[in-house]
């Protein structure tokens, strides 16, 4: 893990075992009541994308940095039932004390990337990129923004300060699409792009004619949205959303936007089955 990566997550993973440990893990201190050196393996155990290595190795190694783990594959790869995918070598408290926390973050992750890859490989020779959503858990989107990405996937804005997007609320707020783009224009610098959500035609022209850089065509018929493309024709960039999945999502490449985005691939994605097993002491 790099040494910004190190910065940003740190404290989240922290946190998590905060959680886990308040004053002591109770049950290891009961077991294991002195420093002993041992080493467990990590098993996969269920097919998919595998992602998270590093965070699963720094939450040993904020515990313990004599931890060590060797990895016998990287982020991205595709990884299959019964692979050994690293060995963790350390005190053996600070193994078990660490394995839930290590396992949620590598567990989820790689489940996000496992999704997001069966749903991108349903866009391929197509123009269109799969994009994902702020639908993330609290306290981890940087942890599966990052897992979208290693699945194929790509990152829509990170977060609130990171970019325009004027929903249908905002406009609400504004009195109307014109309005809204021309605040957004006098407010914001001129580097950042201004995307317009948008639900019919009315809308889609208006946001066409206030100088919207990208137009989202939400929960919309799928005429609807053909029909918004080919007016838009270029003249902005073009996304779809609305409860993509991914059962529907092949059936919205014909439409020709730009980008789908998809807020299941961070909040409906099943965990990667792993486990860490065969935890045994090291003797000399």
């Amino acid at each position: 893990m790099n040494l910004n990566m190190n910065i940003n997550t740190d404290n989240l993973i922290m946190q998590a075992l905060r959680e886990d440990i308040t004053s002591e893990d109770i049950t290891t201190n009961s077991v294991m009541r002195e420093a002993k050196l041992g080493e467990v393996n990590l098993i996969c155990k269920q097919d998919g994308i595998i992602a998270g290595l590093q965070v699963f190795e720094r939450t040993f190694l904020l515990l313990d940095e004599n931890t060590k783990v060797e990895f016998f594959c990287k982020d991205g790869d595709e990884v299959k039932n019964g692979q050994l995918l690293a060995t963790v070598t350390g005190d053996i408290r600070v193994l078990l004390s660490g394995e839930r926390t290590a396992l949620n973050y590598l567990q989820r992750m790689s489940g996000i990337a496992t999704y997001t890859n069966q749903v991108a490989s349903l866009l391929k020779g197509s123009k269109t990129k799969l994009l994902d959503t702020r639908k993330t858990t609290p306290n981890m989107r940087i942890f599966e923004k990052y897992s979208v990405k290693v699945g194929g996937g790509h990152n829509h804005r990170y977060n609130l300060s990171d970019g325009i997007l004027l929903k249908d609320n905002h406009i609400g707020a504004a009195g109307s699409i014109t309005k809204a783009v021309q605040m957004a224009k006098e407010y914001a610098s001129f580097v950042r792009k201004i995307e317009v959500e948008v639900e019919n035609m009315d809308m889609v022209k208006e946001a066409v004619e206030a100088g919207a850089d990208i137009i989202m065509l939400d929960n919309m018929s799928h005429d609807e949205m053909r029909e918004a493309v080919a007016y838009i024709n270029g003249r902005a960039l073009t996304e779809c959303s609305g409860n993509v999945t991914k059962e529907n999502v092949a059936k919205l490449v014909d439409i020709g936007v730009d980008y789908i985005s998809s807020g299941a691939l961070t909040h409906s994605a099943p965990i990667l089955d792993v486990s860490l097993k065969n935890l045994h002491p090291i003797e000399y």
